[in-house]
């Protein structure tokens, strides 16, 4: 059964990605082609859906450090975010009851309200696959989004303990006490095992057993607690690494998540009516989202591109509203309503997300409008005074390539990514290095490159480095640019758009790379 359910997610996700629509729009879209053709969900579904969320949150804990959750941006947009949309969705399902439509007629001001937080909460699933295909996962709009996601997280989580009546037992104030202790051990283990086989199943082991199980075993959340033991791996030099090693299998294993949400929607009529109803007002979501993170002196740009990131409902609010029903709170075709508005904003939000920097270059003039006069640190202007080589992307490829270069030319050339912590890492080591996110139409305008001969395009992302190239052509740069790329389709794509050399990233080295473009280029 599962393997027809995963057949059919392919040639949907296929299909999708042929009309530039992220495959997972294709993997809901056959979860409702399934249920049309009377299969049922599986508990095996169910289960691979839960293990690729499970080691998601573990996956999002390896990137989050806990003092980004005590940042003012991220923590009051999303306190507040949940409290006013709470009520304003709360207020609209009793002004729907008002007209005597039906499911909203049904609903007294405790379910309106517990509704409206069902439908208050943004897909970190949804998110997670947007900002990581997109490769902005570190960029300043991405940590936002997620920091609210986990802030969202939690409280679901204090929902679900205080509306079961499930407390934390005994146990739990033993891992608080145990698991700072048991960290050096935990560090030892993740170093011994390495880079091979090992890494993933590290990964598996404590993300499902020591992270879900022992905090099931507890009274909390096992989620919650993959997330905590992730985030306790996140200052380990090799938590990149170990997410890198689970990619694959978090991917596949959220096929199922995906697939349950269509196989679950017990459609009819009044269900799909009451769904479009709520879908029709995610702009008043979004624009909450754009206002709250604007007010905390973050730029136009990564207000919108955040606020768009979190343009969906999410599989919380079904989780929410599946333990509303199961009390007999709520009639159970809500549990169809959510879930079908769930799949719907996904399939909105896919082909906003893919053109938010579009939309922003259109609406830039009148956003700026609403904009901080202060600048948050991460967000100021970038000097390239006395520059004139210019590497995008910081990582293994760009760090081989600076350092070619600095040995010939130690003054000339400088590297920028998106992360600061990269960043930090390379000035210490006495590099020139500079944050700066290369998909920002605004760094561009901002960036002065009069004294620049060379671009290096670097980033991990063959859609970062198109963008790039585009917003460096139109901002009118007459120098040399070349590119790295990890298939031949994709040089051919780069060479295509204007650049002058590719460089092909599992057949040279950075190095190489480096000698590739110094022989093109004279610097005297």
């Amino acid at each position: 059964m599962e393997l027809i359910f995963f057949a059919v997610a392919f040639v949907c996700g296929f299909a999708a990605y042929q009309v530039k629509l992220p495959p997972m729009v294709g993997f809901l879209i056959a979860g409702f082609v399934l249920h049309f053709a009377g299969y049922k969900n599986t508990e095996l579904l169910n289960s691979i859906a839960s293990l690729g969320i499970t080691l998601l949150l573990f996956s999002i804990g390896l990137k989050l450090k806990v003092s980004s959750l005590m940042k003012v941006q991220v923590w009051a947009p999303a306190t507040a975010h949940i409290v006013l949309s709470t009520a304003l969705f709360g207020g609209l399902l009793l002004l729907l009851g008002i007209f005597a439509l039906p499911l909203f007629v049904e609903l007294n001001w405790q379910t309106a309200l517990l509704l409206g937080f069902a439908f208050s909460f943004s897909s970190t699933v949804f998110a997670v696959k947007v900002l990581e295909d997109r490769g902005e996962m570190a960029s300043l709009h991405g940590k936002i989004s997620i920091g609210i996601l986990v802030m969202q997280d939690i409280f679901a989580v204090l929902f679900l303990v205080a509306s079961t009546g499930k407390l934390p037992n005994y146990w739990a104030l033993a891992l608080l006490v145990l698991l700072p202790l048991f960290r050096p051990v935990m560090f030892w283990i993740l170093n011994r095992s390495k880079h091979g086989e090992l890494l993933p199943l590290f990964g598996f082991f404590f993300a499902l057993v020591a992270g879900y199980q022992a905090f099931e075993f507890a009274g909390i959340k096992g989620d919650l607690g993959a997330l905590i033991l992730g985030m306790m791996f996140a200052s380990h030099n090799k938590a990149s690494e170990l997410a890198k090693s689970l990619l694959s299998f978090k991917d596949i294993l959220l096929v199922g998540f995906f697939l349950t949400i269509g196989l679950n929607a017990e459609l009819t009529f009044n269900a799909v009516i009451a769904a479009l109803l709520i879908v029709s007002v995610l702009g008043v979501k979004v624009a909450l989202y754009y206002i709250l993170t604007n007010s905390v002196r973050l730029r136009a740009r990564t207000s919108l591109l955040s606020a768009f990131t979190l343009a969906n409902y999410s599989e919380f609010g079904l989780i929410v509203c599946a333990v509303a029903a199961s009390a007999g709170w709520v009639s159970s075709q809500w549990l169809a309503v959510v879930a079908t508005a769930v799949a719907i904003t996904f399939i909105i939000a896919s082909p906003l997300n893919d053109r938010a920097n579009d939309i922003y270059v259109r609406m830039e003039n009148w956003l700026l409008r609403f904009e901080s006069d202060s600048r948050l640190e991460e967000e100021l202007p970038v000097n390239l005074h006395n520059t004139r080589i210019v590497i995008f992307g910081m990582g293994r490829i760009g760090t081989g390539a600076y350092e070619t270069i600095a040995s010939s030319f130690p003054d000339a050339v400088a590297g920028i990514d998106i992360e600061p912590e990269v960043v930090a890492r390379h000035v210490k080591r006495g590099r020139r290095a500079l944050t700066a996110d290369a998909t920002d139409p605004d760094f561009w305008q901002r960036l002065n490159h009069s004294e620049v001969e060379m671009v290096m395009l670097a980033m991990p992302k063959h859609n970062q480095n198109i963008f790039a190239l585009q917003q460096l052509k139109a901002s009118g740069y007459q120098g040399q640019v070349t590119a790295i790329a990890n298939y031949p389709d994709q040089q051919k794509e780069l060479r295509e758009l204007g650049v002058d050399s590719t460089y092909n990233f599992y057949l040279e080295a950075g190095s190489g790379f480096a000698e590739h473009v110094k022989a093109k280029i004279a610097l005297s």
